[in-house]
């Protein structure tokens, strides 16, 4: 009898979703952790590789050996990228964040692994990267793989998939919040809920639980404690704040011009020439100054003991500045945490001994580096509850937690006002994509031919001026489509032009055809292109409709226009408010039972029909043949309804349950199906 309870007990709570999350959250905190582990060991068996036997194998070069270990490192990489360039392109926190906004979309895994390698030999290799990216990476590539091995509904890969990247940051700077608001406002873009905290919480303290027990659990950075000075001397961390602003938006202009300069080269020069002749220079100037070399870690180090020179500090705050955007735009793997904190602790000492000279002042430097490294982290990634955060965790100390405050505000302020997006915006939108919140993202990738209306006018080329005029009187449409005997379009004609012609009318009306009087000069769309790229043409040519045509470019199957994207964007936000906001009744929704939203609106659950099963949501097209809105699909996986946020080419299952949304009369003639 105790058994039959304790087993109904057990039964019942791993059905319960709350449960659910906390093992998905701990699992995946774990195996991150794990991996975060075997990543940091990596990177230093690949430097004991690099440095210490490849060094000892070209003893002939003596101590220059360490110039070609760089570009090594580099050569290793480029061959890499030439093998397998799919898995190479996708790379950095971007990938995370476009798996995390697109809903659940999957990692590849080989792509996880090819990352992983390539980053622990550009890391270990002595080039001048963090290892927080490709960790980011790491961990929500693994989490991403895991969420789709167990086949967990859409909205879960996507929360576990930031909670990876966020406890891989947890797990490399062994900083736990600092992990959960990297997740929160690098890969969530600020959009969370009630149900993501407590998995990013629960996964980032597993990782970093696991990173202490292999890695230990003493602060990166050696340091005294810090004395900021009275609060009378505020200012002057306000000042640094600025001075790491401008430093922070002169990194990321810099990292995008050189983007684009390696874009060109790249087509004219082999990308192994190009980034073994970067790796030499990184190598020649780890000759001259050996902090430049790896993480930087050490070379902070140094700078908070105040072991390094004015000018040695100046060169090498040049050095990480120029050379990080070069083995990164030309290729390379890492990240820019670790750089961003380097640059922050040189300005940061600079800055304080400058004081100390021009002032006479004794202010404590010490407090200066610290704070400038969180303020130029914050500057350059857009992340400041996140940099305020990782110092802190990083550096346990409480001491200089104002001044650090106030600095990393400043900071990103004013790169905000600067820049207007981040440098992971930038790199988004070099691939296509423009977001400011994951809802803006799914909006924008809606294909055209999902909106576009195709109550189009045709208009022969050969036709005459008067039944050009009557058409246009009598149609609804301002814009003709000029097309020829096959029916390809040649061009358009607009009310403005007939107007133009109306005081010859009389001259004119027997000779002027279609052809004589159409504009040639058409911007067109193909159906498959996104509203992104519509609405990108929409800004360059300052025009209202645009022509959808096939994929030869020859026939016109519809137009769209700015308010047709404006009625799905209203559209698209009114059914995200509509899962926010119910999304606790729908999932007590039983069979074919309906909750009533407003006047005249209604959302079911219901078991699709026979006909519909099998069917692709893209077939079936539910807003034009049945006037409804999929919100969501309720999943029965071994009696625990999962919740699953459906894509166009999601195929329709026997079991499946329906939650729809429309007008009550259109819901109506569906539950009767």
């Amino acid at each position: 009898m105790n058994k039959e309870i304790i087993k109904k007990f057990f039964s019942q709570t791993i059905r319960n979703d709350f449960t659910l999350n906390i093992i998905y959250a701990v699992a995946t905190g774990i195996i991150v952790g794990l991996s975060a582990v075997l990543f940091h060991n990596s990177i230093e068996f690949f430097n004991e590789l690099f440095f210490h036997q490849t060094a000892s194998g070209l003893f002939f070069l003596g101590a220059a050996a360490v110039i070609i270990i760089p570009a090594i490192g580099m050569l290793i990489q480029s061959v890499m990228i030439f093998l397998s360039p799919e898995y190479a392109s996708k790379k950095g926190v971007t990938e995370v964040i476009k798996a995390v906004a697109l809903n659940g979309n999957r990692i590849p895994f080989r792509s996880t692994i090819f990352n992983f390698l390539a980053s622990v030999i550009s890391i270990g290799s002595g080039n001048t990267v963090g290892p927080e990216g490709p960790a980011a990476r790491l961990g929500g590539g693994i989490a991403n793989k895991f969420a789709f091995v167990f086949k967990l509904p859409d909205n879960k890969k996507s929360i576990l998939t930031a909670a990876g990247a966020g406890a891989a940051i947890s797990a490399i700077f062994n900083t736990p919040i600092g992990g959960i608001f990297f997740a929160l406002e690098i890969i969530l873009l600020n959009e969370f809920s009630t149900t993501s905290v407590p998995i990013l919480i629960l996964s980032s303290i597993s990782a970093s639980a696991i990173s202490r027990t292999f890695l230990g659990n003493e602060s990166i950075f050696v340091f005294h404690s810090p004395n900021p000075g009275s609060y009378l001397y505020l200012y002057h961390y306000a000042l640094l704040g600025v001075l790491a602003g401008i430093i922070s938006f002169a990194f990321v202009s810099y990292s995008n011009k050189t983007e684009k300069i390696f874009s060109r080269i790249l087509k004219k020069i082999p990308q192994w020439i190009v980034m073994t002749s970067i790796g030499l220079l990184v190598g020649i100037t780890g000759y001259f100054y050996k902090y430049i070399f790896g993480i930087g870690y050490n070379g902070i180090n140094q700078i908070l003991s105040g072991s390094l020179t004015f000018q040695v500090v100046l060169i090498l705050l040049v050095l990480k500045f120029i050379l990080v955007p070069l083995i990164l735009n030309s290729g390379g793997f890492g990240g820019i945490f670790a750089p961003s904190l380097f640059i922050g602790a040189c300005s940061g000492y600079l800055y304080g001994s400058g004081l100390n000279y021009l002032l006479g002042n004794q202010f404590d430097v010490t407090a200066f580096v610290l704070v400038g490294m969180g303020a130029v982290l914050g500057g350059i990634n857009f992340i400041p509850i996140s940099a305020i955060l990782i110092i802190f965790e990083m550096t346990k100390d409480y001491s200089f937690i104002l001044p650090l405050m106030l600095a990393v505000v400043t900071s990103t302020m004013f790169v905000q006002l600067t820049l207007k997006k981040s440098i992971h915006e930038r790199y988004l939108e070099q691939q296509g994509y423009r977001i400011s919140t994951t809802r803006d993202i799914k909006f924008r990738l809606i294909p055209v031919k999902s909106v576009m209306r195709k109550d189009i006018v045709l208009i022969s080329e050969d036709t005459l001026l008067p039944h050009l005029i009557k058409d246009l009187i009598e149609s609804k449409q301002s814009v003709f489509y000029v097309v020829d005997k096959e029916g390809n379009l040649n061009g358009y004609i607009s009310e403005s032009e007939l107007k133009e012609l109306i005081t010859e009318y009389e001259s004119i009306r027997d000779i002027l055809v279609a052809r004589d009087i159409s504009k040639n000069k058409i911007v067109t769309v193909l159906e498959d292109d996104t509203l992104d790229e519509v609405l990108k043409l929409f800004e360059i040519y300052d025009i209202n409709e645009i022509p959808v045509i096939s994929a030869d470019k020859k026939k016109v199957l519809g137009t769209i226009s700015r308010n047709d994207i404006i009625a799905v964007y209203n559209k698209e936000n009114l059914r995200a408010e509509i899962i926010e906001q119910l999304s606790f009744n729908l999932l007590k929704l039983e069979k074919v039972k309906r909750i009533k939203v407003f006047e005249g609106y209604s959302i079911i659950e219901k078991i699709p029909p026979q006909e519909l099963i099998g069917k692709t949501l893209s077939q079936l097209d539910f807003r034009k043949n049945f006037g409804l809105e999929i919100l969501m699909i309720k999943k029965d996986f071994s009696k625990n309804e999962n919740i699953v946020f459906p894509h166009s080419n999601y195929v329709i299952e026997k079991d499946d349950k329906l939650i729809l949304f429309g007008k009550d009369e259109d819901v109506d003639n569906f539950e009767n199906l």
